[in-house]
């Protein structure tokens, strides 16, 4: 934390301890009037942030909701995993944490540089939807990963990227998370989480790869009307496991599952994965209609192939696809 840092970000981190404060203990720490600290508040509850408050007592956070910080992250890695990671930060707002990558020059082969963002002012998932993401109730996590030269079958890394998520949950005692194809994190109460891998190459050279996971981890009623009305259901975190696991726990998991699983993709690809993902396969088995190119087919999922293609049993044959929008014609 700095100086610098907006006087939100101060407030919301001071509140961290779950601890009572009140607007004159505030103001005398952070070294502003109570009226900033009260300005400070309004904009935290306007950002969705749940806040408790107490006349004669102050503030703090809701229960369950705490704040990202760098060194409690760093804290929980092995030394392996920590030794390949360059640069981890945690911002307070951005645009977008995977956008803030793109433009940044990308780490050294084999290693990654990871941002995380309390707020994303354009979080967004597939086909540009917008992702809603209130700071303390949320992951914002972009990992960037350069390849010297690009993977065979590269549109399955977003289903290796979903396995990984799916076993640093179950280690979290977050069990059941289903994936649909191609990149959605999905339990019968909703949608848990997405990932969203954008990239940059050049003809022969090095891929700059950059994966963004947005995983929700305890949203409040204002928050799953907002997702409603994007055309989603939303589940958390706190649905599956009380109290929900603190935020820092859930990153450095799923980047002690991610740093391996990048490293071995391009030896491996996805063939040793297929059982698991079988394990977890949301879709197989059901009417799904997908959406491609403007086309729309109709049939019974049936899985995946080697290369991460969705099979579909159509009145036709089998077909296969690998990108599209997938919807379900029963509850999955």
């Amino acid at each position: 934390m700095t100086a610098e840092s907006p006087l939100p970000q101060r407030v919301f981190q001071r509140l961290d301890d779950q601890e009572f404060r009140s607007g004159e203990a505030l103001a005398a720490d952070l070294h502003v009037t109570r009226a900033a600290v009260w300005k400070a508040v309004e904009q935290l509850r306007e950002l969705g942030v749940a806040l408790d408050a107490q006349t004669n007592k102050g503030y703090r956070l809701a229960a369950g909701v705490s704040a990202l910080d760098a060194a409690r992250i760093e804290a929980r890695l092995s030394a392996e995993v920590r030794a390949r990671i360059e640069a981890l930060r945690v911002e307070w707002t951005l645009e977008s944490t995977n956008t803030r990558l793109l433009e940044s020059l990308p780490p050294s082969a084999g290693n990654a540089a990871v941002m995380l963002a309390e707020h994303q002012t354009g979080g967004r998932g597939r086909r540009g939807r917008s992702w809603i993401a209130p700071p303390g109730g949320a992951i914002c996590l972009s990992l960037a990963w350069q390849y010297p030269d690009l993977p065979a079958d590269l549109s399955a890394l977003s289903l290796i990227v979903g396995l990984a998520v799916v076993a640093a949950l179950d280690e979290l005692a977050v069990p059941g998370v289903r994936l649909k194809w191609p990149n959605d994190l999905v339990t019968p109460r909703g949608k848990l989480g997405g990932i969203l891998i954008e990239m940059r190459a050049e003809a022969g050279g090095p891929v700059h790869l950059v994966i963004g996971i947005g995983l929700n981890v305890l949203l409040d009623d204002a928050v799953r009307a907002a997702v409603n009305a994007t055309g989603n259901v939303a589940d958390d975190l706190l649905a599956h496991r009380q109290p929900a696991p603190d935020r820092n726990a859930v990153v450095a998991a799923l980047l002690s599952r991610l740093v391996p699983a990048l490293e071995e993709f391009p030896r491996s690809g996805l063939t040793p994965h297929l059982a698991h993902w079988n394990d977890r396969d949301a879709l197989r088995d059901h009417e799904v209609r997908v959406e491609n190119a403007g086309e729309l087919t109709r049939g019974v999922a049936r899985g995946i192939d080697a290369h991460g293609a969705l099979l579909v049993e159509t009145p036709g044959g089998v077909q296969r696809f690998i990108s599209g929008e997938v919807s379900v014609r029963a509850e999955v």
